[in-house]
């Protein structure tokens, strides 16, 4: 697999927001409630980082998540739109390491770092299918 480069890309950031939905609440993952809970933000902090590299990814290369070190700092109402923004900081060959921050019209929900690895797609599958 030949590995995109990203050194150009430093410093660009990607932003997506979306309006907390009560299957994205800690209610609906057993906590009672009605706020964005943790796990579904880093999952949108995730999304964010790939949002800045979507555009180097070809077949068979793809991005996994490595680490997050972030923390949940104020919570979201369901209902309320959250905004969150990725911005890719350092590149170390494969590992891409992001600033990620969560924004919604209150506060700011989430701020820390999220690391990604470029890994080829037919690799990562088989090793998948061998574990299965």
């Amino acid at each position: 697999m030949s590995t995109p480069h990203f050194d150009d890309l430093i410093g660009t950031t990607a932003t997506l927001t979306r309006t907390v939905t009560p299957e994205q609440s800690a209610k609906a993952w057993g906590n009672g409630l009605d706020v964005l809970a943790t796990p579904v933000l880093l999952w949108l902090s995730e999304i964010a980082a790939m949002k800045v590299i979507e555009d180097r990814m070809q077949d068979p290369a793809m991005s996994v998540g490595l680490a997050h070190d972030s923390a949940h700092l104020a919570p979201t109402p369901t209902g309320e739109t959250v905004t969150v923004t990725a911005t890719l900081t350092a590149v170390d060959k494969r590992r891409l390491t992001f600033v990620v921050e969560a924004r919604d019209d209150q506060a700011t929900v989430l701020r820390g770092t999220h690391t990604r690895a470029v890994v080829d797609r037919d690799a990562f599958t088989q090793k998948l299918a061998d574990r299965t």
